[in-house]
C-alpha cells in the first residue's frame, strides 16, 4: 500500500541540520516511530510531498530551506513581557523562568505558543516564541515501516488513534 491522503503512516528517520552529514537534531527508532495520519495539513508540506507514494521498505532522502520548512528566525517573536504575567494566586514559580525552559502560553485569541524563556530579570521576562527549527535548514532521511488505510474516526478526528482505542 502507497503513502497518499487517509493512510496512516509509521516510520523512522534521522533529522539533521543542512545535509546527511550535518548535526543530529533528532533521531526516531523503531521502538517508538513517528505515526501520523498522511494528508490532514498537521505536517509540513514539502516532508508530505517527498512521502507521497512511497510503500513500506521505501527509504528516503531529502532536504528543505528553512523558509521551505519553520522559516526565519525574526526579532519580532522576541517578546518582553512582564514578570507579573506569570504569577499564579499571587505566586511566581521561579524554575518555571529558568532560561532556555520552553513554557506554553497563549495569544490574545487563546491560541498555544510555544516559547523559550531568555532572560529572566527582577520584573521583566525576554521570551523567543520563533519556533525552535527556525532559521536551519533541515535534511530527513529514513525508512518507511507501514502503511495502512485510516479507520473513519481517525480521519474524522484528524489524527491516528491509539492501538487500544482513543487517545489525544
Amino acid at each position: 500500500m502507497k503513502i497518499g491522503n487517509n493512510k496512516v503512516v509509521s516510520l523512522i528517520y534521522e533529522l539533521r541540520e543542512n545535509d546527511a552529514q550535518g548535526e543530529l537534531i533528532q533521531k526516531v527508532e523503531k521502538d517508538h516511530p513517528f505515526v501520523y495520519l498522511f494528508g490532514v495539513g498537521g505536517l509540513l508540506p514539502v516532508f508530505e510531498q517527498n512521502l507521497n507514494g512511497l510503500q513500506p521498505g521505501d527509504t528516503f532522502s531529502f532536504s528543505m530551506k528553512a523558509d521551505e520548512s519553520y522559516g526565519q528566525r525574526t526579532e519580532e517573536a522576541i517578546i518582553e513581557l512582564d514578570k507579573q504575567l506569570f504569577e499564579i494566586d499571587g505566586v511566581i514559580d521561579e524554575e518555571l523562568l529558568t532560561i532556555g525552559n520552553q513554557l506554553t502560553m497563549q495569544d490574545h485569541e487563546g491560541n498555544p505558543l510555544e516559547g523559550t524563556v531568555l532572560e529572566v530579570t527582577d520584573d521583566k521576562v525576554i521570551m523567543d516564541f520563533n519556533h525552535p527549527l527556525a532559521g536551519f535548514n533541515l535534511h530527513f532521511s529514513g525508512l518507511v515501516l507501514e502503511v495502512r488505510d485510516a479507520s473513519q474516526e481517525e480521519i474524522a478526528h484528524g489524527h491516528v488513534h491509539g492501538p487500544h482505542g482513543h487517545h489525544h
